[in-house]
Order: C-alpha cells, then structure tokens, then sequence
C-alpha cells in the first residue's frame, strides 16, 4: 500500500530536494567526500575522454560515480550510530569499520578498473 503524501512529479520534486540536502551535508561533514568529490572532477572527464568507446567510458566515469554513492551510505551508517550514541558499542564498531570497508572496496575498484582499461 503507497504512503499517504505527495504523488507524481510533486513527490520528486520533493525528493530531488531530499537527495540535494543529503549531499549538502555530506559535503560539510565528510571530508573525505570532498576529496572523493575533487577526485571525480578530475577523473570523470579524463575517463570520458580516454575511454575507447561507450563501455570503456561508462566503467571509467561508473566506478567514480559508485565510490561518491558508497561514502554517502557510509556517511549514512555513521550518522545513524552516532545518533544511538558516542559511548563504545561493539556492533557499532563493526557498523562503522563495515562502511568504512566498503569505501575502501570501492577505492580498490575504482584503481583497479582504470588500471585495465587504460593499460591491459
């Protein structure tokens, strides 16, 4: 059953506007977003242009792209355990050491596809 609220293109408005301030914050909490960010500025034109056609292109400049959407969950994980509370928990240890494993994963993607594409 849908939620009761807005409908058709109000509710994406509503949720472009949701999505901007999601990645507002994590531009003034994450300082390793804005790197990520000044990365991608940098890498995802230069992929668009190495690249040798539309795949080559797409995982050049998509590997980017899932390295920014993995750091806004990890900031995501961290925000909800930060919110429970900043006492030591062990599951939220493990919580935060998880996303923070996903970043790297997505960083050792990101090295590795551009290492095959552009030399293999």
């Amino acid at each position: 059953m849908a939620k009761p609220g807005q409908t058709g293109i109000t509710r994406i408005i509503s949720a472009a506007g949701y999505s901007w301030k999601g990645l507002q914050a994590c531009w003034r909490s994450e300082a390793a977003f804005r790197q990520e960010i000044a990365l991608s500025v940098v890498l995802i034109p230069l992929g668009l242009y190495l690249g040798n056609g539309g795949v080559q292109k797409a995982l050049l400049a998509g590997c980017c792209l899932l390295l920014l959407i993995v750091e806004v969950l990890n900031s995501a994980v961290e925000a909800v355990v930060d919110r429970i509370g900043h006492e030591y928990n062990e599951l939220s240890g493990l919580a935060k050491d998880l996303g923070s494993a996903a970043v790297f994963l997505a960083l050792l993607l990101l090295g590795l596809t551009w290492l095959l594409v552009l030399f293999f």
